[in-house]
């Protein structure tokens, strides 16, 4: 009787945690929400039974907001951010207070599209169209993941060509003259054995920076992207499926002017231009050996041309620029044994994982002493060997373990120097605890360590190309997770606390010239909050609120002691609240606010970007095959321009008020 009194008490508790300020809350009886499977861990959970904090973001919603880049999602997931760069085809996540530079040619949160690494912040881009949904992993993932999840893992799941054929097609026409058109299309080729998907968009839209030496807007966007995929079922056991992307930019200047200045305005003869293209190949075969026993290999090649010139002083003399010309590819091959046991019998995952970068970069820079031209080649190779066992212990008891050997070599050759070389070895590990509360009601603690690889900072010839050390994290986190009223109300609650020993610092001496070096130490505690609750009525609330305070404990550079300054670009606080109707007369109105604190842009405090907060409304109706709908994003036109960028010479504008008109067919 006292411990089924305890169980009822602490349910009671947690629920009142999540629910906080909500007091009585009369819920109607009702279908619940449904069950989310998710795989996370590489093994099929309910998104309850997964010991780490997870958001999950549907496509539909991504859809109807009009989003097209991966930085959207940031709207959706409190704790995940991305630092202001204004450059498409890139983008650097920033996730627990951990983010990376560009040099760096790594990233600190990892992201997978249908299980292909994208290993870094060149490339770090999808367009979200055919997305199913997407798990954002907060926390150390390294064990399952490798060196660069040591912050988190964004998986993003697309929709695959199955038995079903379907086509939709979408036209947008929105503000600043945007004009997109979508396909996304699948057909089986031979019934129940081979399908073909194909999806695409042509995507471009006038800027929103004037640039007075010509009357026209200097950071005009085109995109066009392409995906093929070619899914073989030759047996009932096996699913083999072909991919193919293709994404290429045509785009004008970043959106940056003077640090000084207010409007958006420059003043220059060549403010810029983008030319990034990216492709990629993969193979995934999935054979079942046995009900609960699957072999799976994912043979992946990614190839990103990084092609950017920009004006960095955006004046009329044009004294500073920077260009880059650079070729990344990364070959990477992963082979795991996955059992997934039925409920009350272990699941786990064993596997090997190997990747190879073969980078050539090419820099220039401008400045008045004359042009500066600096090439590399820089060369990676990694290989792991991970496992993951969750096993039950008793009917309300689970420990999962794991354990990551890894080993990698990072080499630069630049040119007209001499190869540096080095070679890291690490062994990193994680183990969970959880107790079941009732049926969806998990409680769990806990352990993991994350790193990422070190490397050389290839564009530092007056230094003599210095290379810098591995990052180590050591990650603690408590949390409970589960539903209540009636599977009304999905939550999950997470506090952790985290060291992070030789932290990698991004410092910019000026424009163009960029130092990576080990000089700090920090620790980063903080909580996270998730919430889906189904109103009567057809209405659904969701909520997400993250706390995090990174600081350094120590770190000095050459403008001073940094300790107990911000991690720059991590916000303190980051919520979000969206409310959605969905009429059975088939239309919906949904509205989404989201926002963060202050964000600081360099290691000594000095230049930041605003705390702010964003609203985001869609409404569209649905008849027969036909959709229309109308999106406003930054409702109210709020400015959170991040000043100080390059250590403090460049301001990057916010993007103003977007408004959309969605068409769409399904034929």
């Amino acid at each position: 009787m006292q411990s089924k009194g305890l169980k009822k008490g602490l349910k009671k508790v947690a629920v009142m945690l999540v629910v906080g300020g909500y007091g009585a809350i009369s819920i109607a009886q009702g279908e619940g929400l449904p069950v989310v499977k998710v795989t996370a861990n590489k093994v099929a959970q309910a998104e309850e039974e997964v010991p780490s904090s997870l958001a999950v973001i549907w496509g539909e919603t991504l859809a109807d907001t009009g989003a097209s880049h991966i930085t959207e999602l940031a709207h959706y997931t409190p704790g995940l951010s991305f630092q202001p760069f204004g450059q498409s085809g890139t983008a650097l996540p920033v996730m627990r207070g951990l983010t990376s530079g560009a040099t760096a040619f790594s990233s600190s949160v990892l992201m997978l599209v249908d299980g292909v690494p994208v290993v870094s912040g060149q490339g770090f881009d999808h367009n979200l169209l055919g997305v199913e949904r997407v798990e954002v992993l907060r926390g150390p993932q390294s064990t399952l993941y490798g060196r660069n999840a040591e912050a988190g893992v964004i998986s993003v799941h697309t929709r695959p060509p199955d038995e079903g054929p379907y086509a939709e097609v979408e036209a947008t026409l929105g503000s600043r003259d945007l004009t997109s058109l979508r396909v996304d299309a699948a057909q089986p080729l031979v019934p129940e054995r081979l399908y073909l998907g194909i999806r695409g968009e042509w995507r471009q839209r006038y800027g929103f920076v004037v640039n007075l030496a010509d009357g026209n807007e200097a950071d005009d966007r085109q995109r066009q992207s392409g995906r093929l995929s070619l899914r073989w079922l030759p047996a009932q056991d096996t699913d083999v499926t072909l991919r193919y992307g293709r994404l290429d930019y045509r785009d004008s200047a970043a959106p940056w002017g003077r640090a000084e200045s207010e409007p958006r305005r420059v003043i220059s003869v060549d403010p810029g231009s983008n030319d990034s293209s990216g492709e990629d190949a993969s193979l995934d075969v999935r054979h079942a050996l046995t009900p609960d026993l699957t072999l799976r290999t994912i043979t992946a090649r990614r190839e990103v041309h990084d092609r950017v010139t920009q004006d960095t002083d955006l004046t009329p003399a044009q004294r500073f620029a920077v260009g880059r010309d650079q070729c990344l590819t990364t070959l990477s091959q992963e082979l795991r044994l996955e059992r997934q046991g039925e409920e009350g019998q272990s699941s786990w995952v064993l596997g090997l994982y190997g990747d190879r970068d073969d980078h050539q970069l090419r820099f220039e820079q401008n400045n008045p002493m004359g042009i500066q031209r600096s090439e590399a080649t820089l060369e990676a190779e990694n290989l792991a060997l991970f496992g993951q066992w969750t096993l039950p212990l008793g009917q309300r008891w689970r420990l999962t373990p794991g354990l990551r050997l890894e080993q990698s070599r990072v080499a630069l050759t630049p040119q007209g120097a001499g190869q540096r070389s080095e070679r890291w070895s690490d062994v990193t590990s994680q183990l969970a605890l959880q107790y079941r509360l009732g049926d969806d009601d998990w409680l769990y603690a806990r352990y993991a360590e994350g790193f990422r690889a070190g490397g050389f900072n290839a564009f530092s010839a007056q230094s003599g190309y210095p290379g810098y050390a591995p990052e180590e994290v050591t990650s603690y986190e408590l949390g409970i997770k589960g539903t209540a009223f009636s599977q009304r109300l999905r939550y999950g609650l997470a506090s952790y606390w985290m060291t992070i020993d030789d932290m990698q610092v991004q410092q910019v001496l000026q424009p163009g010239s960029v130092l990576i070096t080990n000089a700090a130490a920090a620790r980063s505690r903080g909580l996270e909050l998730d919430l889906d609750y189904l109103l009567g009525g057809h209405w659904t609330l969701q909520a997400g609120l993250a706390l995090n305070r990174t600081r350094f404990r120590e770190f000095n550079d050459l403008s001073g002691d940094h300790a107990g300054h911000h991690n720059p670009f991590a916000p303190d606080i980051s919520a979000r609240l969206g409310l959605r109707y969905d009429s059975p007369q088939n239309w919906y109105a949904q509205a989404n606010l989201s926002g963060m604190s202050k964000t600081y842009l360099d290691a000594a405090n000095r230049f930041s970007r605003p705390g702010h907060v964003l609203l985001d409304v869609a409404g569209g109706y649905r008849h027969g095959p036909w959709q229309l709908g109308v999106y406003v994003n930054n409702a109210t036109d709020r400015r959170y321009d991040a000043v100080g960028l390059l250590n403090g010479s460049v301001r990057e504008y916010s993007p103003p008020r977007e408004v959309g008109l969605r068409l769409g067919v399904s034929l």
